[in-house]
């Protein structure tokens, strides 16, 4: 199947767990199925990639060994219909590095960078995804006009499936949840 094939069959029809995992890698890279539907991903800035590398790593040398932090990879909120996101940093069950496909039961924390043109799907829709999901901690970030980013963060109330607001940062990051983390945002 040639990749313009492979673009066409991926746009067409209800997208089933099944024949998303018959996709390559590549093929994954560049959407998120939201509702059985495929929805592109725009293509990240430097600085947007910057800034989610420092994030996990700041997020993985203080996680401790219960815990990794990567970016770029599917969870798998839902197998039906199927819901598979790529946040841009996620902290998960360091004894499932080799479980695919995630699920929100191995994460622990997701972070969104947001993007021109991923305002509304990251303060919003994926804020509430990820919340229905049972994922405990949402951190979303703004890159703002005064060049230094915010980061606003949320944990989850369990009884409502609902995050409330937990802090909001900029310049240096010293939060202790969902571990003590200290993230010098100025290094972007």
């Amino acid at each position: 199947m040639t990749a313009e094939q492979a673009a066409r069959a991926r746009t067409h029809g209800q997208i089933t767990a099944e024949r998303y995992d018959s996709w390559t890698e590549e093929q994954c890279r560049e959407v998120e199925i939201v509702a059985g539907s495929v929805a592109a991903r725009p293509r990240a800035s430097k600085r947007h990639n910057r800034l989610a590398r420092l994030l996990a790593n700041a997020l993985e040398a203080a996680a401790g060994p219960e815990w990794n932090a990567d970016t770029d990879f599917d969870v798998r909120l839902q197998d039906v219909p199927l819901t598979n996101r790529r946040p841009d940093v996620v902290v998960y069950r360091a004894d499932t590095i080799d479980v695919t496909p995630t699920r929100p039961e191995h994460v622990l924390l997701v972070a969104e960078v947001v993007s021109p043109g991923s305002e509304t799907t990251d303060r919003i829709v994926k804020t509430n995804q990820y919340a229905a999901a049972g994922i405990a901690f949402y951190w979303r970030v703004e890159q703002a006009a005064t060049g230094l980013p915010l980061v606003h963060t949320y944990v989850l109330d369990p009884a409502t499936r609902t995050y409330r607001e937990a802090g909001l940062f900029t310049g240096t990051m010293e939060t202790t949840a969902p571990f003590p983390v200290e993230i010098d945002l100025s290094r972007v």
